[in-house]
């Protein structure tokens, strides 16, 4: 009773308020120039932020590419303060100069502990230092790179190729994040666990672990966008609402994955090594036998390797659709690194314009638009910002991709070239000209830089040169899709798609 009767006061407190800061603030918007929102004492900018929900992303994006020194910083609530920044100098410092005094901190890990426990990305310190030490040794192994290559292939003339094939000849859509995700999902847990869900089987169907996987992902982001974090511990303590479906979802995934540990662990028992050269199969044999250190870290690989790459190409193929000119480059480049007998890693490492399609299409469409960090001690960045302990400082890779003095007044055009030079010598060849990663950080940069980089690339490049070569993608939808942003970036609503045969 005095539960109910205190939140009625709230809102009849919260409610006018809210309207009034709300009129204000869409008063003052008619200048439309993109300034970092206005703040209340106890509230902050909690409801130009409530307003902008459901484009935070590119909000916040105007205002930091419209600042003078790329940075801002904005009041959530109740004395949250988080710097936005898109200056290079000020990544370089957040990631590497001043890597020590940045970590995920509690607001991160509080939200992912659940779900990805204490594996790799959501850890600091030695626990992290540990797991990347065992991770870097095991991904940098030519084994691991043949496997990989293997495991594509595979799941691509297996499955993804005769899927396609039936839609062009039915003349059907589909949509195509939905198959991206399926496809990236079974390569996934095929490197990680040595497992095939068949995910991407004919019939499409809702395999248990990976409906549980989409959904742990879903409702795991949902507790960052909630803007009143109470709320959220709150459902939890009660066991009510989405929290109660993340605790189902999050059970059946570890459990399974836990299953699947036990279950190489038998098998171990009666060899003297694994046959399999998956990531589970190389820590178990490596003398990494706990069982909570080994499900959080694959767990987590699972996480970075599905919804990025299938993030990355669903956006890459929707700008393929309109840039018609782009399309028959990349062809050109892939009919001639194809050879007989040729093997995937050959085939895709010198497709040098499909590389640089790929890294312009991260560019304006980065699979993680925006990451943060929390300050252990007082600091100031490079542009003079001055960082209290405690504050989160995010950095915007969808941000920096759009800053005119980095890529020029054409910034917002789709224009692979800009990462290309002739080589040397002249002809037709290019050659690659890469960016520092804390200009173009899409996978982090410092000490902890995505490790799958090289596999994402392979795999990437290898769907576009299997697809291409016997399909066109055509988008059904004439209108530019919406840009959505969870724990990783997604097309609202899907990418729906007619696929034509080029023969």
């Amino acid at each position: 009773m005095y539960f109910t009767i205190s939140t009625t006061l709230i809102f009849l407190i919260l409610i006018p308020l809210s309207l009034f800061i709300f009129t204000r603030s869409k008063t003052t918007s008619k200048n439309n120039s993109p300034k970092p929102p206005k703040s209340y004492p106890i509230f902050g900018s909690f409801f130009t932020i409530v307003k902008n929900k459901d484009r935070f992303v590119q909000w916040s994006s105007e205002i930091v590419t419209n600042s003078p020194n790329l940075t801002f910083s904005i009041h959530f609530s109740l004395g949250r303060w988080i710097v936005f920044t898109a200056n290079p100098a000020n990544v370089q410092h957040l990631l590497k100069d001043n890597f020590h005094n940045y970590e995920k901190g509690d607001f991160f890990k509080v939200n992912l502990r659940d779900f990805l426990g204490e594996g790799i990305f959501n850890s600091d310190g030695q626990t992290w230092k540990f797991q990347w030490q065992v991770a870097s040794h095991e991904f940098n192994t030519k084994s691991l790179r043949k496997f990989v290559a293997n495991v594509v292939d595979s799941e691509l003339s297996e499955r993804l190729i005769p899927i396609l094939r039936k839609v062009a000849a039915e003349k059907t859509v589909i949509d195509f994040q939905d198959i991206l995700q399926r496809f990236a999902f079974d390569n996934v847990c095929k490197i990680a666990f040595g497992y095939d869900p068949g995910y991407l089987s004919p019939s499409l169907p809702k395999e248990k672990f990976a409906v549980a996987f989409e959904a742990a992902v879903k409702l795991s982001s949902e507790r960052f966008t909630s803007f009143i974090p109470l709320i959220w511990k709150i459902k939890k303590g009660m066991n009510i609402g989405s929290e109660k479906q993340l605790k189902v979802a999050i059970g059946e995934v570890r459990n399974f994955a836990k299953e699947l540990i036990r279950e190489k662990k038998r098998e171990l028992e009666h060899k003297s090594s694994l046959e399999s050269v998956d990531l589970l199969s190389r820590f178990l044999s490596s003398g990494h036998s706990d069982e909570d250190f080994i499900t959080d870290i694959v767990i987590s690989f699972i996480l970075a390797g599905q919804d990025t790459t299938s993030a990355a190409l669903t956006w890459f193929f929707w700008l393929l659709s309109d840039h018609k000119e782009v399309e028959d480059e990349i062809l050109r480049e892939i009919n001639g690194a194809t050879s007989e007998g040729a093997s995937a890693y050959d085939e895709v490492k010198d497709m040098v314009y499909t590389h640089a399609s790929i890294c312009e299409s991260m560019r304006l469409y980065p699979p993680v638009p925006t990451d943060s960090k929390e300050a252990m001690g007082d600091d100031v960045l490079p542009d003079g910002t001055v960082v209290k302990k405690g504050m989160r400082v995010a950095y915007h890779p969808y941000a920096m991709g759009r800053v005119e003095k980095v890529w020029g007044k054409d910034w917002a055009d789709f224009r692979p070239t800009r990462w290309l030079e002739r080589a040397e010598g002249g002809g037709e060849k290019w050659s690659f000209v890469n960016r520092d990663s804390f200009t173009y950080p899409v996978f982090q940069a410092g000490p902890r830089i995505c490790l799958g980089k090289e596999m994402a690339f392979l795999q990437m490049k290898r769907v576009i040169a299997g697809v291409l070569q016997q399909f066109r993608v055509a988008a059904a939808a004439e209108t530019e899709p919406v840009y959505v942003a969870d724990i990783t970036a997604k097309m609202k609503g899907g990418f729906p798609v007619r696929i034509e045969d080029r023969n």
